[in-house]
């Protein structure tokens, strides 16, 4: 066997034993699901943001709601924080870095929209700021982090814990789960279900 072939054993086994755990977020999935629905049929927007990997998966997830998911529906509104280079570079230079999101968060969070930090530590001081800003402003908050959930989790309204302390392996759960969360709000609104 190859060594490219004992990774990819270990890789595909260790995958899978995060996968298997992921059934116990069931409710924490669904509550993240209702929020975002209930923003978005109220009138709400959807913001979103992370760092690297993470914040990839924020502009993926902002992207299946602004363009569609699988069905064909209404553009949704979603923000992905972290697509400005104007504002990053502008708020990282004459505040902080941790203050990239929080800025934009303080600028744009409403009552009853949602702000998704994405970061695989739990730990990313610009998240979290965002996630205090839009807590403070009447958001809902949902953290996606690793099984620790780091202090995301613990300003969070709901948190999504990824059962792995494997950053690959956190970031493969989190695109699951958010394909999850694009599915259900699909649900909410496609014109026909059966599609």
């Amino acid at each position: 066997m190859t060594a490219a072939e004992t990774h990819l054993q270990q890789y595909i086994a260790r995958h899978q034993e995060a996968l298997n755990r992921l059934p116990e977020l069931a409710p924490q999935v669904s509550a993240a699901a209702l929020a975002c629905v209930q923003a978005l049929t109220g009138g709400g927007k959807l913001l979103t943001c992370g760092n690297g990997g993470s914040a990839a998966d924020a502009q993926h997830f902002a992207a299946e709601l602004t363009g569609r998911y699988r069905r064909e529906r209404r553009p949704l509104p979603a923000i992905a924080l972290t697509t400005d280079s104007s504002a990053l570079t502008c708020i990282g230079n004459d505040y902080a870095f941790e203050e990239v999101f929080a800025r934009q968060a303080q600028a744009l969070v409403q009552p009853g929209d949602v702000l998704v930090g994405i970061t695989t530590s739990g730990n990313s001081r610009n998240v979290v700021r965002a996630l205090q800003v839009a807590r403070e402003r009447g958001g809902v908050t949902i953290a996606f982090t690793g099984e620790g959930g780091g202090e995301a989790a613990a300003h969070a309204d709901i948190a999504l814990r990824a059962p792995s302390t494997r950053t690959a392996h956190i970031q493969e759960l989190h695109i699951l789960m958010i394909h999850v969360l694009c599915e259900t709000i699909d649900d909410a609104f496609v014109e026909d279900p059966t599609v």
